[in-house]
């Protein structure tokens, strides 16, 4: 027979054990289930890096960063904002600061110590978490899952869904959960890489420019533009910068850079004109543009045959083409864009096809620049399916 739970949340990432913890605030016996050995891989790795929490900055301009979603997203986020990320990691005794970008970051840098303080106040609220067991799908009314002990089953009053979105597979979010709900006619948009960097087939010439950053340019892609910083690498651009820009470019939209962004184009023509005498050409632009080894290599790659018009290389260097192959693969970006519809889920983020079934984290369709809105969005989007499955429960005790 299978086991019986309140609640069962599967994906043991940001969104399914923030989805936990609401779920036991509320005093409901909660089942933990994640396909990888240890829980929380994709936080870890995040972590790394330093693990930017959240952005600090008021509502309404954190919410601008989710484009589309906006709307959706809206009242989760307005809920478990940038001071409600803040707080509630100081509540676990992780010590802040903000960085000059307004990027929170524990002052650890590492992710570790949060996890290892969250899970014990989960702990702490009866929950149990297991790993290495894989849904795979229904038996009957029951969960399945793949384990180390064979096929199990699960009942549960309550299930939450945090399976992450179809990048970093090695890491968890592999998004074959995507064929099991469009089985129960779940309607999923198609994944597609968000955050990623953009390939690029250099010529040799640019091979002692690996690594190095590319600053005080400006990036514009359709309707995004960013002054975040890129840097060059042995496969092509990436970095803060392009991540901004890449939903745009991906969705067809040209690349271009502006080199000097903090120059207007009519003076940038007074400089080009200025009288070379005997200096090159080439001698004469690094003395009037200033530009430095990085620009100059782009500009150079991307714009050979340069003009010797001023207007015309003007032009040019306020809107440099960028030549690329499109976006790294998937699986190495950073997140997706795609998975389930708003339209499949109800205002509580239960899947209309599937009663006391919900949704949370990068599984849902919206995406965001990195910088913290994407962890910020996890948080909530977890916070409020949990909520809404612990009313579900209640509700259910009273029928």
């Amino acid at each position: 027979m299978a086991e019986a739970w309140d609640a069962v949340v599967i994906g043991a990432g940001p969104a399914g054990l923030m989805a936990t913890e609401e779920l036991g605030r509320a005093g409901h016996r909660v089942l933990v289930l994640d396909a990888k050995p240890s829980v929380a891989r994709k936080f870890l790795m995040a972590g790394k890096s330093g693990l930017n929490l959240t952005k600090d900055e008021p509502f309404e301009q954190l919410i601008t960063q989710y484009g589309e979603a906006a709307d959706w997203l809206a009242p989760m986020i307005r809920a478990f904002d940038a001071q409600a990320v803040q707080d509630w990691a100081q509540g676990l005794g992780s010590e802040l600061f903000i960085g000059s970008t307004g990027r929170v970051f524990p002052k650890a840098m590492k992710a570790s110590p949060l996890l290892r303080a969250w899970l014990a106040r989960l702990e702490g609220y009866g929950a149990e978490v297991r790993t290495r067991w894989r849904w795979t799908g229904w038996d009957d009314e029951a969960l399945a899952f793949d384990t180390p002990q064979g096929l199990q089953g699960i009942e549960a009053g309550a299930v939450i869904l945090a399976l992450g979105g179809a990048s970093w597979a090695r890491l968890g979010s592999d998004g074959a959960w995507a064929l099991l709900l469009q089985e129960k006619a779940v309607q999923t948009e198609p994944f597609r890489p968000a955050n990623a960097g953009l390939l690029v087939e250099w010529s040799n010439h640019m091979k002692t420019h690996f690594g190095q950053p590319l600053k005080g340019s400006a990036l514009q892609a359709g309707s995004l533009s960013s002054r975040g910083e890129a840097v060059i690498s042995e496969r092509g651009l990436e970095g803060g910068g392009i991540y901004s820009v890449c939903a745009a470019v991906r969705d067809g939209s040209d690349l271009k850079i502006d080199l000097l962004p903090d120059l207007e184009e009519v003076e940038l023509i007074r400089r080009l004109s200025r009288p070379r005498g005997k200096a090159s050409f080439s001698n004469h632009l690094r003395k009037v543009l200033k530009l430095g080894a990085a620009r100059t290599a782009l500009l150079q790659e991307f714009g050979r045959p340069l003009p010797h018009e001023p207007e015309a290389l003007a032009q040019l260097i306020k809107a440099l083409p960028v030549k690329h192959a499109g976006l790294r693969p998937m699986d190495e970006a950073i997140s997706t864009a795609g998975g389930v519809c708003r339209n499949a889920l109800n205002n509580g983020l239960m899947l209309k096809q599937l009663p006391g079934t919900f949704c949370a984290g990068e599984m849902l369709d919206w995406e965001a620049p990195t910088g913290g809105y994407l962890l910020t969005a996890c948080l909530a989007t977890g916070r409020w399916a949990g909520r809404a499955a612990a009313d579900y429960l209640a509700s259910a005790a009273t029928r």
